[in-house]
């Protein structure tokens, strides 16, 4: 039968399989940390261009993911986790796929570029490049600390939408730089030690894999001490205050008792414990956030003037 006839010979993808290629918990994540720094930023645009830069971020954080599908096809069909996602499953072809990646990364850095600034631009376009090359290529396969460095990425969404808005960099926007940076070891590794035997299948050296359990329960908990000490120095910061300190604090003991149910002896638990720290970790992050804009509102209030918040026009 002539391949062309056949049904099977060519990709049919739907709008929803570009979708997941997207990664769209981790892009909306991203969106939601960019949004932050926009909206605490000193200087702000108008609410219709602070909505086209987090549209710019939103697709080059999915340019990123689907560059990242794209080169880790092969890893994706081994784990169980990841072998539903459009690539393995053939839904859509690579070559279309690349071509996706590279066309929605060109746009969106460069209307970035145009419709803020370019230093917003080259923070965005850089990002999109670490993760794929650096972390994808270089970091994943070659060592434990993959995630460590490669969180890197995941943390720049809230220096460049600071970035777009101000058009220059500051202190606050690498301290909510350095919050994310710390705060993926502990989130990450709580999901690898579940995945552990998906990762060990796909030759892929994860801390859990290298080291065990336990040393990474550990190191999870050294990582959430750090994190909370360094979470501090926000507060102190004008993005911060009394409200957001106390807030933010109060959060911080949930995270640190979670964290220390993690190290405790048990026994046949399985990984709930693992399941329930991941996903607090991800409300940890919104509601950390979420408490910085709810801080800024609030010392805004205070003056009488929406100085610090996008106007309509």
């Amino acid at each position: 039968m002539n391949t062309l006839e056949s049904p099977e010979a060519i990709p049919t993808g739907s709008f929803r399989d570009l979708y997941d290629l997207l990664k769209p918990r981790v892009m909306w994540l991203a969106v939601f940390t960019a949004a932050v720094g926009v909206i605490i930023a000193p200087t702000q645009d108008n609410l219709f261009l602070s909505l086209i830069i987090l549209l710019c971020i939103s697709l080059g954080a999915g340019a990123a993911g689907v560059l990242n599908m794209w080169w880790d096809k092969e890893i994706d069909n081994v784990m169980e986790r990841t072998s539903g996602r459009p690539l393995p499953n053939e839904k859509i072809s690579s070559d279309d796929a690349l071509v996706f990646g590279l066309s929605l990364s060109m746009f969106s850095v460069m209307f970035l570029g145009l419709v803020s600034n370019w230093l917003a631009a080259f923070l965005l376009g850089a990002t999109i490049f670490f993760y794929l090359v650096v972390y994808s290529v270089f970091l994943k396969k070659t060592t434990p600390q993959n995630i460590v460095i490669g969180g890197a990425a995941g943390a720049m969404p809230p220096l460049i939408g600071w970035v777009a808005s101000t058009g220059s960099l500051a202190l606050e926007p690498f301290l909510l730089f350095l919050f994310i940076f710390l705060w993926t070891p502990p989130h990450f590794w709580s999901l690898a030690i579940i995945t552990k035997e998906d990762y060990a299948k796909a030759s892929i050296p994860m801390y859990p894999v290298l080291y065990g359990v336990e040393k990474t329960r550990k190191s999870i908990f050294t990582y959430t001490i750090i994190l909370i000490a360094c979470s501090q120095f926000i507060a102190f910061t004008w993005i911060g205050g009394p409200l957001f300190f106390l807030l933010s604090n109060a959060l911080n003991v949930v995270l640190l008792l979670s964290a220390v149910k993690l190290v405790r002896p048990r026994e046949n638990e399985g990984y709930e414990k693992e399941r329930r720290f991941f996903k607090f970790t991800i409300l940890y992050l919104f509601l950390y956030f979420g408490f910085l804009v709810l801080s800024s509102f609030v010392q805004t209030l205070k003056t009488g003037i929406l100085t610090n918040w996008p106007v309509l026009f």
